[in-house]
C-alpha cells in the first residue's frame, strides 16, 4: 500500500509542475504529522495532502482528510514555516489533491480547508 501511495505523490508532483507549481520539499515529517507536497503556485506557499482510493464505495478520497488529520497538516507547516523565514511573508493555503481507481489526472481541490 506505502509504494501506491508514493507512485501518486510522484503522480500528482508532475503533474503539478506542468501546471506551473514549483514543489519545495516532499515528505515533510514532524513530530505529530507529515505534509505529502509543499509548492509554490503563484505567490501562495501550499501545502498538500495527496489522497489515493481503488475505488469510490467507501466516499470519495477527499473525505478522507479529516479534521484531525487537517490538524496535524496544519501543526506541520507551523513546524515548517519555523525553519523556513523564506516563506513566513508568503501566502498560505491548503490544498488536497485526490486520485480514484485508475484515474490519470488528480482532482486539485485548492483552499480544500
Amino acid at each position: 500500500m506505502f509504494a501506491i501511495g508514493k507512485r501518486k505523490e510522484n503522480q500528482a508532483q508532475k503533474w503539478l509542475s506542468k501546471q506551473g507549481v514549483k514543489c519545495v520539499e516532499e515528505n515533510f515529517r514532524c513530530r505529530g504529522g507529515e505534509i505529502d507536497l509543499i509548492c509554490r503556485h503563484d505567490d501562495y506557499l501550499v501545502f498538500i495532502e495527496v489522497k489515493y482510493r481503488k475505488n469510490l464505495d467507501h466516499g470519495h478520497p477527499s473525505e478522507f482528510v479529516t479534521a484531525g488529520k487537517q490538524g496535524k497538516i496544519r501543526h506541520c507547516a507551523e513546524v515548517f514555516l519555523q525553519s523556513h523565514a523564506e516563506y513566513q511573508s508568503c501566502p498560505m493555503r491548503f490544498d488536497v489533491i485526490t486520485f480514484s481507481g485508475n484515474d490519470t489526472q488528480p482532482e486539485w481541490i485548492q483552499n480544500a480547508f
